[in-house]
């Protein structure tokens, strides 16, 4: 859930997703043309808004639509003063010792094995 979450604040702050936001906007401003022409239709509704759109005593809500006006998508910079410095002291860093712990019981290991498997094979002269 919280994948979901993050992918959908990040997609619609960078992309245009958020138009989507705008859809309770959309079917207002159809409610009201509506009540204005009970005879209207949403492709009517559509094509006057998106097919051809002009500046009519109702363009501020206009604008308000989805997808009419485009807006550049969200950019973020990071960048790192020049003056910033890290600064490292001496005793904050401790050596540790390690310990070797055998992974095998070295006793049943063939000696001379273990230094030339490594090494390709010889010809033997017989």
């Amino acid at each position: 859930m919280i994948s979901i979450l993050l992918l959908s604040l990040y997609l619609v702050s960078t992309t245009e997703l958020y138009q989507l936001l705008k859809i309770p906007d959309l079917i207002e401003h159809y409610c009201e043309h509506k009540a204005l022409n009970s005879e209207m239709s949403l492709i009517a509704f559509l094509k006057t808004h998106y097919d051809h759109p002009v500046k009519d005593g109702d363009y501020g809500k206009d604008t308000k639509l989805p997808f009419i006006i485009h807006s550049s998508p969200l950019a973020l910079v990071f960048t790192i003063n020049p003056r910033f410095s890290f600064e490292i002291k001496d005793d904050s860093f401790r050596l540790s010792t390690s310990h070797k712990i055998p992974s095998c019981n070295e006793n049943f290991c063939y000696k001379g094995f273990t230094s030339t498997v490594w090494e390709p094979p010889r010809h033997s002269q017989g």
